[in-house]
């Protein structure tokens, strides 16, 4: 093939545009970038060896070669991995199919920082050497072809590339980096050596550099043509815990998973018995920005016998642990596993149910310490994955019992931190009922006036803000044989903590109250099912209640904003027979000749419930003449 110039997919352009010009924090990470593509490259080459074994051609060591030419001022990562055809680089180098392209630019252009660390989370690591090189220079070859259809390809990182055919003896990849004045520091053997210790130390396949001595004649350190590996070339997780240091972990972290902080919490473990498998699983410090996305694959890389399968393999953690990372390397899964056959697998439930267990028993030991900074390591855990962690009570009922022992909310006594043995362990004497209230904010939930009589009798009330509250609690209906109950729904019944003079009380109200609530009904037809007297409320004179069973008003807004239908069902407006508003509404009822005014009154009190309760007017124009009208009148 002749010489071919081709232009870059736009979303490269844009991608080249910011590195060349913005990214200028940690330009050492191209390093970590290449050397990880080249490591990819040899697991590819090993895994499609395990199907054709000439693959391997007359070269059956796989390895990684760093090297550089100080007069040339190029530095070289070469492997004798899978390498490129021709097409395959006009495509891969070319083109970017990863979902997270405009994520990652959004993040870039919206970072003043310009993290150079963010470019390894979206699959664009390659363009990384534009930090550092004005021109890169890639010549490979794929395993399985003839030496003369190898490739060249070359970009100085603008609108286009070029690709021309090459006869290149050995196979694998050579990418060459033409650096940019100002960046001989990595023209350094030992700055080449200690970003490889940083970044690449645990990679199982060796990272070679030639030997640099002295020479004495010419008083200057030379470069000798013996290779030597500058990494420990060992898989971290197949050596014993004692002989790995708490950075070797944390370094291994921040590899896998491109994060700049050390992990939240780490477990390895070798497990035995009917399935037999090494885990090392991490909690992030923080959540990646992709957390919401449900149909991302998980972060946990799939090994079997220390030879690298596949990434993100989702089927080894369920979909609400997607933010946990790291490594399972298993001794009994076949090698060329897909992962249709892991979804089916024996042993792929085995390693499932044995690793969320594990990652469990992490939270847990956080959460249920008695040392501060384990409590605030959890503190900070909820903060940034507690919703996540919730979804877990609906999708995994095996676990759930544990799982509900880690849930933390905000409640009328702590605005944050409360479990639901926190509670319990508060529960008045005869309160048999673990009450709660779901709205859209801390705020509303505080403010309702549902909450009234409960504060009065100093009776706790959680307050839940998560838009995945309302689905998590259509799976969890009790806790250690307390009932939970929406102080939201149906009629408010305190048991024990309501004395007979107050219960007394309120049926004599009701009966007092009947002809003015029959009327109130009639007002409020289309929009309430039903008026009573509570005793829910103390300041306030009205609230909206929806039936036991029936959808509550915070649901049906959530299923509205997500563009579903939302069942209909009306809510029920209670009224407090103590409060001034309600009794003149009550001497209102009994005069003739007032009916529309005794209407407006109603349907403003219903407005003035619905706004309390977080919800919107059908009307608002119309609640605003009402209240004008009342106001001057």
């Amino acid at each position: 093939m002749d010489k071919q110039t081709h232009s870059f997919q736009a979303e490269v352009k844009q991608i080249l545009h910011l590195v060349t010009h913005s990214l200028y924090s940690n330009k050492e990470i191209f390093l970590r970038e290449l050397v990880s593509n080249a490591s990819d490259a040899c697991d590819k080459l090993r895994f499609e060896a395990l199907d054709n074994n000439a693959l391997f051609e007359d070269q059956p060591n796989l390895e990684i070669r760093v090297s550089f030419d100080a007069a040339a001022r190029t530095v070289t990562i070469s492997d004798n991995g899978i390498g490129l055809s021709a097409e395959e680089a006009i495509a891969h180098l070319g083109t970017i199919a990863k979902s997270g392209t405009r994520e990652f630019m959004a993040k870039l252009e919206g970072d003043q920082k310009k993290d150079a660390n963010l470019i390894g989370q979206f699959g664009v690591g390659f363009y990384s050497g534009f930090i550092v090189a004005d021109r890169i220079t890639v010549e490979s070859r794929r395993a399985g072809l003839p030496a003369e259809q190898g490739v060249r390809w070359t970009s100085e990182g603008t609108g286009d590339f070029e690709v021309e055919t090459i006869t290149k003896p050995v196979r694998g990849t050579d990418v060459i980096l033409h650096l940019r004045e100002g960046e001989d520091e990595f023209l350094k053997t030992w700055r080449l050596k200690s970003v490889i210790s940083k970044y690449s130390d645990h990679i199982s396949l060796p990272i070679l550099m030639r030997r640099e001595e002295w020479d004495a004649d010419k008083a200057e350190q030379v470069l000798k043509d013996e290779w030597e590996p500058v990494n420990k070339a060992s898989a971290l997780w197949t050596r014993s815990k004692s002989d790995i240091t708490q950075d070797e972990y944390d370094s291994f972290y921040k590899q896998i998973s491109y994060d700049t902080e050390a992990p939240l919490a780490f477990t390895h473990n070798r497990v035995e018995g009917r399935s037999e498998y090494t885990q090392l699983l991490y909690i992030p410090a923080k959540a990646p920005f992709d957390l919401w996305n449900r149909d991302k694959r998980g972060g946990v890389k799939l090994y079997v016998k220390r030879v690298f399968i596949m990434d993100d393999a989702e089927a080894l953690m369920p979909v609400y642990l997607r933010f946990v990372k790291g490594v399972i390397d298993s001794a009994d899964l076949p090698l060329n596993v897909s992962r249709e056959l892991l979804q089916e697998s024996r042993d792929v439930k085995a390693i499932r149910e044995g690793s969320t267990k594990r990652v469990l028993s992490m939270l847990e030991a956080l959460a249920n310490s008695e040392d501060v900074s384990d409590k605030d390591k959890y503190a900070r855990f909820w903060k940034d994955f507690g919703q996540v962690l919730k979804e877990g009570v609906g999708e995994d009922h095996a676990n759930q019992e544990r799982l509900v022992k880690l849930l933390r909310f905000a409640s009328t006594h702590a605005d944050e931190g409360v479990s639901f043995q926190d509670y319990v362990s508060r529960m008045k004497e005869g309160q048999e009922a673990i009450y709660y209230i779901t709205a859209d904010s801390l705020a509303a939930a505080k403010n309702s006036p549902q909450l009234e009589v409960f504060r009065k009798k100093g009776i706790e009330v959680l307050l839940l803000v998560d838009r995945v509250d309302e689905w998590m609690l259509s799976h969890l209906f009790e806790f250690e044989g307390k009932s939970l109950q929406s102080v939201a729904k149906g009629s408010v019944d305190l048991g024990q903590l309501q004395d007979e003079e107050e219960k007394k009380k309120a049926e004599e109200a009701a009966e007092a109250f009947k002809p003015m609530l029959e009327k109130l009904k009639a007002a409020l037809e289309g929009k309430a099912k039903d008026v009573r007297v509570t005793t829910r409320l103390v300041d306030s004179p009205a609230c909206i209640v929806v039936e036991e069973g029936d959808i509550s008003g915070h649901l049906a807004r959530m299923l509205k904003q997500a563009g579903q239908t939302a069942p209909v069902s009306q809510p029920t407006l209670e009224v407090n027979p103590d409060h001034a508003l309600v009794r003149k509404l009550g001497d209102i009822s009994q005069q003739d000749g007032d009916e529309a005014r005794f209407k407006d009154l109603a349907l403003v009190l219903f407005d003035q419930a619905l706004l309390a309760e977080g919800g919107t007017l059908e009307d608002p124009s119309a609640y605003v003449k009402r209240v004008n009208a009342l106001l001057l009148a």
